[in-house]
């Protein structure tokens, strides 16, 4: 007997889980939201997974006049926050039944030629994250539902906008570096013009006007270590009083600052404090560990993979923005006397 002749069918995943081929339908079709009871969508997973049983989504999305495959843009492939931001969309988009394509846009900028010619009849939407200001403008051109990710919440064209709540993480970072004596700051910035930088940027200079005696320093470097480096050692080069901490507008930057210190003879946390932004695995590869805001990047990618559901099935995705925490290790420190 041959593979295809035994492949189950959902007749026989209706049969196993006790229910009708309607509901089957439903449920691994990710509309039974509303219409079947979390139990039961849970008994026909149970029951589809035990047989085998895969749907035959080429016959189904013919029907549907859909291809059920979503477009994940973002930034670079080589950032661990993006790599987190698609796995978490992933197990939604899975579980729902959709394709995910994961698609780098060059320099954060605007998107690449599209491996999909025309792009609108390949896909069913979009989810664009961290984009640099003029990016959404190119991704809007292809007239699919848009949600995006770490961005500007009143850029036009967007159908929903997922964010981390980021001016809450700077907030967090200000108060724990201007609580522990700090008065001379110095910004080393992210040198990509994007919403989530900006952000940043504006709620650190607010924390830091509304404490006395306070002042900061902006530098800018682009994300990357070396870059980060050379930037901070030619700031501190400068003019003015040496700062006493250093506020990082990402990890990669504050690596970036820390060898930038060792290689000027300071100490950190002793003679200069620093802190990152986004909480990736080389936070905790430096040594001393960084102080750094952790950011839900899987939590992101889900929130957005089901704001596009949301979208696509006509109901209204949830806005509210995703907490984030403060984690303080031992980059952070007083001031010296």
């Amino acid at each position: 007997m041959t593979r295809s002749a035994t492949r189950p069918t959902s007749r026989d995943v209706a049969r196993t889980a006790g229910v009708s081929q309607a509901t089957v339908s439903l449920v691994l079709g990710g509309k039974w939201r509303g219409r079947v009871s979390e139990r039961t969508a849970g008994e026909v997973r149970d029951a589809a997974r035990a047989l085998g049983y895969r749907p035959n989504l080429a016959a189904r999305n013919l029907r549907l006049g859909s291809t059920r495959t979503a477009l994940l843009v973002v930034p670079a492939l080589t950032s661990e926050f993006f790599a987190r931001v698609y796995t978490g969309a992933a197990a939604v988009a899975a579980e729902h039944g959709f394709g995910l394509v994961l698609y780098p846009s060059p320099a954060g900028v605007g998107p690449a030629p599209s491996p999909f010619d025309p792009a609108r009849t390949a896909l069913d939407g979009v989810i664009a994250s961290s984009m640099a200001v003029d990016a959404p403008a190119a991704i809007h051109g292809s007239h699919l539902p848009l949600v995006m990710l770490d961005s500007d919440p009143e850029a036009p064209g967007s159908a929903a906008c997922v964010n981390p709540d980021i001016a809450d993480g700077m907030r967090r970072v200000a108060a724990h570096v201007l609580g522990l004596g700090h008065r001379s700051l110095l910004h080393l910035g992210s040198a990509v013009a994007s919403w989530t930088f900006d952000v940043r940027a504006a709620a650190l200079a607010e924390a830091v006007r509304e404490a006395p005696g306070a002042g900061l320093r902006t530098a800018r470097s682009p994300l990357d270590v070396t870059a980060a480096c050379d930037a901070l050692v030619a700031a501190l080069a400068g003019p003015g009083p040496r700062p006493t901490a250093i506020v990082c507008d990402d990890d990669i930057l504050a690596a970036g600052a820390c060898k930038a210190l060792r290689r000027l003879g300071l100490r950190v946390p002793d003679d200069v404090s620093v802190t990152g932004f986004d909480d990736l695995a080389l936070a905790t590869a430096v040594e001393p560990e960084l102080t750094t805001v952790r950011l839900p990047a899987e939590q992101v990618g889900e929130r957005g993979m089901t704001a596009l559901l949301a979208v696509l099935e006509g109901r209204e995705p949830a806005s509210e923005a995703l907490p984030v925490r403060l984690v303080v290790r031992g980059s952070t420190a007083p001031p010296p006397r």
